[in-house]
C-alpha cells in the first residue's frame, strides 16, 4: 500500500494530536455486530424533524450481499486537521473559552436560538492555550471501515473539500506532498487496510479551489498517482459500475466551477429565519456580492460546457441508475448557504428532475435528507420526489438553523426536510436494490471521544425514479 507510514505534520513546532489506534476498530465491532443481526430496523429519526407517513417508503433498506445490488459510501468535508488551520486562528490565537464565546457571539448573529448553541469538541495545542476545532477526520474513517466489515462497500464518493483551509499550493510553507497524505489519505488508510481495491471517486470543493488553478491541479495530480483514488482532469467526469441492466451511471461535478460563472448576492436572514429581500438589502447596504477569486473565474466557457455535457450525459445515459454528485448543496438548513442553493436549483434541476435519481453534495458540515418534488419542473410524467443527500460530516462539525429550516418549509411547497443530524461527525451508506429498486441511505455517526465506533442514526428508502 503506497504511503502507509505518514510522518505527522508539525503545526506550532508543537506535537501532533495522538492518531487513533486501529484497536479501535475491533473494540467496537460488537455494536455493529449487533446492527448486522437486523434484517429489517424500522424507520428511525433522531432529528427534532418527524417523518410524515408515506413521504418515505417502508422497504427494507438493510444492504444485502446480492451482487446485483450496488453499495458505496458517501462522505465529504474530510480535508480538515487541526495540523493544517485557518490563518485567522494563527494571526489570533484564542484560549478555549474565548473560542467558545466567538462560537456564541456567531450563533446569535445569525439568529440562531441560543438555547440550542453547541460547538464541537475543542482542542488545545500541547503546551499553550492556544484553541481550535478538533478535527474528526480519523473517526470517520475507522468508522467507515468498521460498517465494511458487516456491509457490501464495492466503492466511495469524496464529495469535496478534500483539502482545509486553502487546497494545495497555499502559501504557508508547508509540503503539498505530505499535505495531501496527512489530510487525503491517511485517515482513509485502515479502509483501505481491510478493503485494498475500494476505488474512491473525488470531486473538488470551494476550499480545494482556494489557493489557485495550479492548486487544484496539484491535487488532480496526486490522487491520479494513488491507487485508490480516481478524479477527473477536468474536475467534473462520469463512470458506469455495475452489470448491464443493473448498472449506475454517476456524474460528478465541479460546483465551484458552475458558482464562479454566476452572479449573484447574500442576503442576510431576517431575525425569523426567513431570507431576507434582495431590494431591500441593496437600499440599506447589506447584500453582499459574492466574487469569485480571479484564478475561479471560468475559462473559456467551461462552466456553460460542463452544463452542457451533464444534461447531454443524462438524457442519453442508458444506465438503469442515474446519479449525481458535486460539493455545493441546493436545499439545506444550515442557514448559510441558501444562496448558493438558489443559484444551482436554476442551473442544475432541469436536469436531475427529469433524468436523475438522487443527488449527493457536503458543503454542510452536517447529515440531511431533504427531497424536491419537482413540481418546478416538466419531466415529461410523474416522477417521485428528488433524494437529496447531504453528507458533509467527515471531519467538521455545524449547527442547523431551526428558524430557518421552519421558514424554508413555509415558502418552499417543493421543498421537504426528512432528517438531520447537526454537530456531528459522519457519513451516508447507500444501496442501488436492483430487487425492489429502491435507492437505500443509512447515515452513520461517531462518538466525540474519537473512538471510530459506528452509530447507526438514520435509514430511510425511496423508489427509484428515472427511466
Amino acid at each position: 500500500m503506497k504511503n502507509k507510514n505518514l510522518t505527522p505534520n508539525i503545526m506550532f513546532n508543537l506535537k501532533r494530536a495522538k492518531p487513533l489506534s486501529r484497536v479501535a476498530i475491533s473494540s467496537s465491532l460488537l455494536s455493529l455486530a449487533m446492527l448486522a443481526s437486523c434484517s429489517q430496523l424500522p424507520l428511525t429519526d433522531s432529528s427534532d424533524h418527524e417523518i410524515t407517513a408515506g413521504s418515505v417508503s417502508n422497504k427494507n433498506v438493510s444492504a444485502s450481499d446480492d451482487p446485483d445490488n450496488i453499495s458505496f459510501l458517501a462522505f465529504g468535508d474530510g480535508g480538515y486537521h487541526v495540523d493544517y488551520p485557518k490563518q485567522k486562528h494563527i494571526e489570533n490565537p484564542r484560549n478555549k473559552p474565548d473560542f467558545i464565546a466567538h462560537e456564541k457571539e456567531d450563533w446569535l448573529a445569525d439568529f440562531r436560538p441560543e438555547a440550542e448553541f453547541e460547538h464541537a469538541p475543542i482542542y488545545v495545542y500541547p503546551n499553550t492555550n492556544i484553541a481550535t476545532e478538533q478535527g474528526g477526520a480519523e473517526a470517520v474513517g475507522l468508522a467507515m471501515t468498521e460498517v465494511c466489515i458487516y456491509k457490501p462497500c464495492q466503492f466511495a464518493i469524496q464529495l469535496g473539500d478534500n483539502i482545509y483551509p486553502d487546497g494545495a499550493g497555499a502559501d504557508d510553507g508547508k509540503d503539498d506532498q505530505k499535505r495531501m497524505n496527512d489530510l487525503i489519505l491517511s485517515p482513509l488508510i485502515p479502509l483501505f487496510t481491510e478493503n485494498p481495491d475500494l476505488m474512491v471517486y473525488s470531486a473538488l470543493g470551494n476550499h480545494d479551489w482556494k489557493s489557485s488553478r495550479q492548486g487544484v491541479a496539484l491535487q488532480t495530480e496526486w490522487m491520479a498517482k494513488q491507487q485508490n483514488f480516481t478524479l477527473g482532469e477536468q474536475g467534473y467526469y462520469k463512470y458506469t459500475i455495475g452489470s448491464k441492466g443493473n448498472d449506475v451511471e454517476f456524474f460528478v461535478l465541479d460546483t465551484n466551477m458552475l458558482l464562479s460563472g454566476q452572479t449573484f448576492h447574500e442576503v442576510p436572514l431576517n431575525s425569523d429565519g426567513s431570507e431576507g429581500e434582495l431590494s431591500l438589502a441593496f437600499n440599506d447596504g447589506t447584500a453582499e456580492l459574492e466574487q469569485a477569486d480571479a484564478h475561479e473565474l471560468p475559462i473559456q466557457n467551461e462552466d456553460e460546457q460542463q452544463l452542457a455535457w451533464l444534461a447531454k450525459g443524462l438524457a442519453s445515459s442508458t444506465a438503469k441508475w442515474k446519479v449525481v454528485y458535486g460539493h455545493h448543496i441546493l436545499w439545506s438548513i444550515g442557514g448559510s448557504k441558501y444562496s448558493e442553493g438558489h443559484v444551482l436549483r436554476k442551473l442544475l434541476l432541469p436536469s436531475l428532475c427529469q433524468y436523475a435519481d438522487a443527488y449527493i453534495a457536503g458543503h454542510e458540515h452536517d447529515l440531511e435528507l431533504i427531497t424536491d418534488d419537482c413540481s418546478g419542473y416538466n419531466t415529461g410524467k410523474s416522477r417521485p420526489p428528488l433524494p437529496l443527500i447531504i453528507s458533509g460530516a467527515a471531519a467538521k462539525m455545524r449547527g442547523k438553523h431551526t428558524p430557518f429550516a421552519e421558514q424554508q418549509a413555509k415558502r418552499y411547497p417543493q421543498y421537504k426536510l426528512h432528517w438531520s443530524q447537526s454537530f456531528v461527525w459522519g457519513f451516508a451508506h447507500i444501496e442501488l436494490n436492483n430487487q425492489n429498486d429502491a435507492l437505500n441511505v443509512e447515515f452513520y455517526t461517531t462518538p466525540r471521544d474519537r473512538s471510530g465506533k459506528a452509530e447507526l442514526a438514520g435509514q430511510f428508502s425511496f423508489d427509484k425514479r428515472s427511466d
